[in-house]
């Protein structure tokens, strides 16, 4: 499936229906009383978050959403049918905003939580709520409200617990296929991420987290360069970031500081979640030599990196890693 981010569509709601005017004419009452009915509500533009859903691919191929005005009122006192509600189902983390004003309208964070994004118009009062004690002959109604249209603009940022961070070919893609059943695609060039995935993490016998592989990194990212700065938005929503740094960089503390650079550029709260620091790619060092190499990579690096080293092919220090990121990941939780 195609992983779409960002979309517009246009939203109108109903218009309500009008009241009617109407009395009363019955066989031995010829001069009833008013009987006009409300009209019916307009039907509402609402979005409600899907758990199931990854993409707003549905929305970019739909783009208009018209829903249904409300029925008119009759005599009897009958309220009028209200128009359907058109229901669009989002992934979570979709923002809504008003692509004209710039505002944002919600957001959908929470499995059913919904967001109205055009209100149905309400519909017209009957003759029959106006009558009084001085005025029992009400001759008017109320027409329907209209409905509200506007565009708006909805953007999807990943709430995955967990996001990679790195450079192109740092070993994301085959961290997320060795610790979960996602299968991103694989290759030895730069950018074989195209698109973030999703991989749901098994930790233990029930316990479990979502990890996002992010688009690679380059540097100027946060000015435009290569892929990252339409990706890095998704990282906002991460509770921990996971820092991958190859062992055989030529300096592994060089690599993780220009990342933290553009992350910083980006958005300088990025950097105030909880990161760790993988240092991937370990089986490319000889048996004899991971310890040291580890070491030495492990000294440069900043007071307040936490560090781990891995292989994802060769399976190496992948049940550690999930536990620390877990054990991050519940700390966010905790103080969240």
């Amino acid at each position: 499936m195609k992983f779409v981010d960002y979309v517009t569509i246009t939203v109108r709601s109903g218009k309500g229906g009008a009241g009617a005017l109407s009395f009363r004419r019955a066989k031995y009452e010829p001069k009833g009383g008013p009987d006009g009915g409300d009209g019916g509500q307009g039907g509402s533009v609402i979005l409600r978050g899907d758990g199931q859903l990854y993409t707003l691919l549905d929305l970019r191929y739909n783009r208009h959403h018209f829903a249904a005005n409300g029925q008119a009122g009759s005599g009897a006192n009958k309220t009028g049918k209200s128009g359907e509600d058109i229901v669009l189902r989002v992934p979570l983390g979709t923002v809504a905003r008003d692509t004209d004003a710039g505002e944002v309208v919600g957001e959908v964070v929470e499995i059913g939580q919904e967001v109205t994004l055009a209100q149905g118009g309400r519909g017209g009062k009957g003759n029959t709520f106006f009558k009084s004690a001085t005025h029992q002959t009400p001759r008017y109604a109320q027409p329907g409200e209209e409905g509200e249209e506007r565009n708006v603009t909805l953007e999807l940022k990943l709430m995955a617990d967990v996001g990679l961070v790195g450079f192109p070919n740092a070993g994301k893609s085959t961290l997320v296929s060795a610790v979960s059943s996602a299968r991103p695609k694989i290759a030895d060039y730069p950018f074989t991420t195209l698109e973030p995935s999703l991989g749901v993490v098994g930790v233990g016998e029930y316990q479990s987290f979502v990890m996002a592989d992010i688009p690679g990194i380059i540097e100027g990212a946060a000015e435009g360069r290569g892929l990252g700065l339409q990706f890095l938005k998704h990282m906002e929503r991460n509770a921990v970031l996971l820092f991958l740094v190859p062992i055989d960089e030529e300096d592994p503390a060089a690599c993780f500081a220009t990342l933290l650079a553009e992350l910083e550029a980006f958005n300088a709260d990025l950097l105030r979640k909880p990161r760790l620091v993988a240092l991937s790619k370990l089986d490319l060092v000889p048996p004899g030599e991971r310890d040291e190499r580890v070491r030495d990579a492990s000294s440069a690096f900043r007071d307040d990196a936490e560090i781990v080293a891995i292989s994802s092919v060769a399976r190496i220090g992948l049940e550690p890693l999930k536990r620390t990121l877990w054990d991050r990941i519940q700390e966010h939780r905790g103080s969240a």
